[in-house]
């Protein structure tokens, strides 16, 4: 696969799950990683991972709903490594709860985090590429459940249904910019967002087509691909990793 040598990428939420594989996919290709998250130690203990295999990346405590913060990172990538080519808008919560009892705090709390730090990664990180004069790449993290509605998750559906617009209309208005902007929706990945509860991993393992919750390398694989010139095809779509799950009613 094409290397990234020379380019610098943010991904937020980078301290563990998808964000942290997928930051140990693009640094083995040669780009320099920003590892940003609100877990500080988390994303310390990213970067001394990448080091120790010969790879270039920096951690930044960051709050991703707060718009400034977002700005004053990506600037910061820049002064840090000199470039910015790409981000990778990651970061996300979950808080279930039934529709008419997820008060407007519930609610805002999931909007802010999964939709309005798209937003931000997208606007700042778009206004820097063209400041820069580079050819970028956006790529952010929707759902399945962009795609279809579950119990409890009235914020969680709102919110990635939103990504995925996102993802068409600033790819639409950015191309003539050769800033490319593509989403993923994960299906039931194997990382604490999901629960310790053994009866409910198995139950979304057994809603895939082979019966096995998803390894987060395996999103981060796809990712890294994105973020390739080998995917420059690839613009406006989100693309569903989901074993199946989008295609096929299992159970």
């Amino acid at each position: 696969m094409e290397k990234l040598t020379g380019q610098a990428i943010i991904v937020t939420g980078g301290a563990s799950g998808i964000g942290k594989e997928t930051a140990l996919k693009l640094t083995a290709r040669g780009a320099a990683v920003v590892i940003a998250d609100f877990n500080e130690e988390g994303a310390n203990q990213v970067v001394t991972e990448i080091e120790a295999t010969g790879g270039k990346a920096a951690s930044y405590k960051v709050d991703v709903a707060n718009g400034d913060e977002i700005k004053a990172l990506i600037d910061w990538t820049v002064e840090k490594f000199g470039t910015f080519n790409g981000i990778f808008n990651n970061a996300g919560i979950g808080l279930v709860k039934p529709f008419l009892e997820m008060d407007p705090e519930t609610y805002h709390k999931v909007i802010d985090v999964d939709q309005h730090s798209v937003y931000y990664g997208l606007y700042y990180g778009a206004k820097k590429m063209v400041e820069l004069g580079v050819k970028g790449t956006i790529v952010n993290t929707a759902s399945i459940y962009g795609s279809l509605a579950a119990v409890g998750s009235f914020n969680y559906n709102a919110a990635k249904a939103a990504v995925v617009m996102m993802s068409k209309s600033a790819a639409l208005e950015l191309a003539e910019h050769n800033i490319r902007v593509v989403g993923v929706a994960p299906g039931f990945i194997d990382t604490p967002i999901i629960g310790d509860d053994v009866e409910t991993k198995k139950f979304l393992a057994e809603q895939h087509m082979r019966g096995e919750l998803i390894q987060p390398e395996k999103i981060a694989s796809v990712v890294s691909f994105l973020f390739s010139e080998d995917a420059s095809a690839i613009n406006g779509q989100t693309l569903p990793v989901d074993d199946g799950f989008l295609s096929f009613k299992i159970k």
